[in-house]
């Protein structure tokens, strides 16, 4: 049976797609790609005679009935999404529409962005003594978020907190933020992380929408709200010559 993928691109940057999503790239005979969200150095992988269709004008309903069509004749179908598909992808629509056609799908993986802007920063956001929770959500926009999945609920555990698809909506989000979290709990601000034109900057809590605001940023940008962003972190206990484990009893 064919099998269309569905394909993570990452953040940007060609070296952060994973082996298998380069793979699938290099064979694919269409390649339906989210063109508003992914940079076109990627889609260069695909060979020349590739057939490549923007989809950020379509609706799912078009999305799905070019998958399906394609695959249906034959042709090696990738379905190329931002990040991770599993991250704000509607991916289950997609899935659901494919195998009711009954076509196979597989889902390849992708780094998504808050990984990539904590290894830029070179941080650790499950820091011994400080959280051991990374939260992903965004803020309520168009798409409602569900009542106990409330920005004020979340905020409250004080974890490492990473917001996506929330620019339009910063102030309103540091607001909400600075009643649970010091004003200068430390904010990762990333856009377009790993791309050519990145921008990346750690600002206090209380300067989030302001610097989001004065840099114009309203779409493809991450915050990490995080108390792990601090420097002078406590040590793990993992490898501590007086922590005992299975691999090193004595």
């Amino acid at each position: 049976m064919t099998v269309i993928s569905i394909v993570g691109a990452g953040p940007g940057a060609t070296d952060l797609l994973t082996q298998r999503a380069v793979e699938k790239l290099k064979v694919a005979e269409v390649l339906i790609w989210t063109d508003s969200l992914i940079a076109p150095e990627i889609i260069e992988l695909a060979p020349e005679n590739c057939e490549i269709i923007p989809s950020s004008a379509l609706t799912l309903e078009e999305i799905l009935n070019l998958l399906i069509a394609k695959s249906l004749q034959g042709k090696k179908v990738v379905r190329l999404h931002d990040g991770d598909p599993c991250l704000f992808g509607a991916l289950s629509e997609q899935i659901n529409g494919i195998k009711s056609a009954g076509l196979d799908v597989e889902v390849v993986p992708g780094i998504s962005a808050y990984q990539a802007t904590a290894a830029k920063l070179k941080a650790e956001l499950t820091a011994p003594g400080i959280t051991q929770t990374i939260i992903l959500t965004r803020s309520n926009g168009r798409i409602e978020v569900p009542a106990k999945e409330q920005l004020h609920h979340l905020a409250s555990t004080q974890a490492s907190l990473c917001l996506y698809l929330s620019a339009r909506h910063v102030k309103e989000v540091e607001e909400t933020l600075l009643n649970y979290y010091p004003i200068d709990t430390p904010v990762a601000i990333g856009y377009r992380i790993s791309w050519k034109d990145e921008w990346l900057k750690v600002v206090p809590l209380n300067q989030m929408a302001s610097h989001t605001k004065e840099k114009g940023f309203f779409r493809t940008t991450i915050y990490i709200i995080s108390p792990a962003l601090r420097a002078n972190q406590k040590r793990s206990n993992l490898y501590s010559p007086s922590h005992k484990h299975l691999f090193r009893p004595n």
